[in-house]
């Protein structure tokens, strides 16, 4: 056994400095995306989908911090994501005002479930102060985090790249206004895993330690 620890540390010892030296994840494409209070006193039906620079793909988070000042109890602030392959495919993530602090998660996937919504919390759903986060990958699905603890875990939605987005907070046209002041701030990060130089690392250290076990049981076996 002590050698195997001792194989562990010289394998990292050996490999990590030429991997820290090495490229970073070309990949990565990070974005931050400021919404203006106002952008949420619309309806969905009116809402305008604004494209992405540059699409979030494969391997994807998008953090979501609302500093909105909600209008009246009924408010909301919706923010959907739409995919670049199929544009009325989307991901749709809702924030209540207080009181009540309603938090919900749907998804729409046409022809297939159609606009399902997977989580809803009418209370106490969200936190404000916190920052509630969407993570996908293309194997592990889509996985929500309210702020305080994970409501979705590993949800199978297929592929999906973040291409566009809209907004919206009222129900109906004779609604109050949702918001009144504040911003909701959008932080994106995504990337490729497998072509970080560290992707493959752990493969190297358990090739490595096999190589070390057969060693070991041969030496042993003309002793």
């Amino acid at each position: 056994m002590k050698y195997i620890i001792f194989l562990i540390v010289f394998v990292t010892i050996l490999f990590y400095p030429a991997y820290a030296q090495s490229e970073k994840n070309l990949s990565i494409v990070s974005q931050t995306i400021e919404i203006p209070y106002d952008d949420f006193n619309t309806m969905a039906r009116d809402t305008i989908a604004t494209s992405i620079e540059e699409p979030h793909a494969i391997s994807w988070q998008a953090s979501i911090e609302n500093n909105l000042v909600y209008a009246n109890p009924n408010g909301n602030a919706v923010i959907r994501f739409y995919d670049l392959n199929i544009p009325e495919k989307f991901i749709e993530i809702g924030m209540g005002s207080n009181p009540d602090e309603k938090f919900w998660l749907a998804v729409q996937i046409p022809d297939d479930t159609g606009y399902v919504v997977v989580h809803n919390k009418p209370e106490r759903g969200w936190t404000p102060g916190t920052i509630p986060t969407l993570t996908y990958t293309e194997k592990g699905g889509l996985t929500v985090n309210n702020g305080q603890r994970i409501v979705i875990s590993n949800l199978g939605i297929g592929s999906f790249q973040i291409a566009s987005y809209s907004v919206f907070g009222m129900e109906s046209s004779t609604d109050p206004p949702a918001t009144n002041s504040g911003t909701l701030t959008l932080n994106f990060i995504s990337g490729d895993p497998a072509e970080s130089q560290f992707f493959l690392f752990p493969f190297f250290l358990v090739g490595g330690i096999g190589v070390f076990i057969v060693i070991l049981l041969v030496t042993k076996k003309r002793s």
